[in-house]
């Protein structure tokens, strides 16, 4: 699938400001700085317009981080809207976002790679060529970060778990059509109520995760912008990648431009990988493999 449009450049070191629903969006970052002038710069693939970009996780990690953000995404993106429709969707988004995080500690892990990605960027601070005024804001941004979520503590969703309004539509909704109005009169009653009433509920309910919300961007923005990107080509649609041992990849992306029948399926793990590129026909019709070369751009993100 493709990734989330990037954040923008304006707010990338500013604090947290307040919406128009009252509510801090993660600001989305764009591209960023070369952080030392003596090394080359590959242009991410974020940065064409013409595009479409890929991604596949390489470790549990990684493919909890980009499942959450999708969510996040979604629950944001419809929350700024003002139908009762766009509500359900939201509402959807929230209740998975409860459903990863209720397996395993996804706080703690985040927490941990916001360590690492600090650690990582205090080592530019004795290289030469360094933007140091920009590299002590990104520092401070994920310092003030990792505060915010230590500070919430383990048990900062339990809130949203425990409401008995939030849990009724959370069970109705593993049946289909479960939560139509005369399952749920009381979750139709409210998708009717004034479109202030439902965005300021919402509001409060999207307030709680957005600690880890916005860490979660943040890290996969930083993961993305580390990666090494080059041009390859995949003989007869299939193409194979060797990771290095030594320094673990996170993801790897790849990019085609838009307008292309082409699109990867992509399978492995942090050792290696294979690609297989399958020509897009129509929704009626089954993809067959590529049968030309295809040229592609890869990403690799450690």
């Amino acid at each position: 699938m493709t990734s989330p449009r990037p954040p923008s450049m304006d707010d990338l070191f500013g604090g947290p400001e307040a919406g128009p629903d009252g509510l801090w969006h993660s600001p989305a970052v764009a591209q960023n700085t070369q952080m030392n002038a003596n090394e080359a710069v590959v242009p991410s693939p974020d940065a064409a317009p013409r595009v479409i970009v890929y991604e596949q996780p390489l470790n549990e990690r990684m493919r909890n981080f980009l499942r959450l953000d999708f969510l996040y995404q979604q629950a944001v993106h419809h929350h700024t809207k003002s139908d009762p429709w766009s509500t359900r969707a939201a509402v959807q988004g929230l209740l998975e976002i409860l459903a990863i995080t209720q397996r395993g500690d996804v706080r703690g892990e985040v927490l941990k790679e916001l360590e690492r990605q600090m650690a990582l960027l205090a080592t530019y601070t004795t290289r030469p060529g360094v933007d140091s005024v920009r590299l002590r804001m990104l520092l401070t941004k994920l310092h003030r970060m990792r505060e915010e979520l230590s500070n919430v503590g383990a048990l900062f969703m339990q809130r949203l778990r425990d409401s008995e309004f939030l849990n009724a539509v959370k069970h109705r909704s593993t049946i289909p059509g479960g939560t139509c109005e005369f399952d749920l009169p009381d979750y139709t009653h409210w998708l009717n109520q004034p479109d202030e009433v439902r965005g300021a509920d919402f509001a409060h309910w999207l307030a709680i995760i957005r600690p880890l919300g916005d860490a979660v961007s943040e890290l996969l923005w930083m993961t993305r912008e580390q990666g090494k990107s080059r041009t390859e080509v995949a003989p007869a649609g299939v193409f194979h990648l060797t990771l290095d041992r030594d320094v673990p990849a996170q993801m790897i992306r790849i990019a085609l431009p838009t307008g292309t029948d082409l699109y990867p399926e992509i399978s492995g793990s942090h050792y290696r990988c294979s690609v297989r590129f399958l020509l897009w026909q129509d929704a009626d019709t089954r993809p067959i493999q590529a049968s030309e070369d295809v040229r592609f751009t890869l990403t690799t993100c450690t």
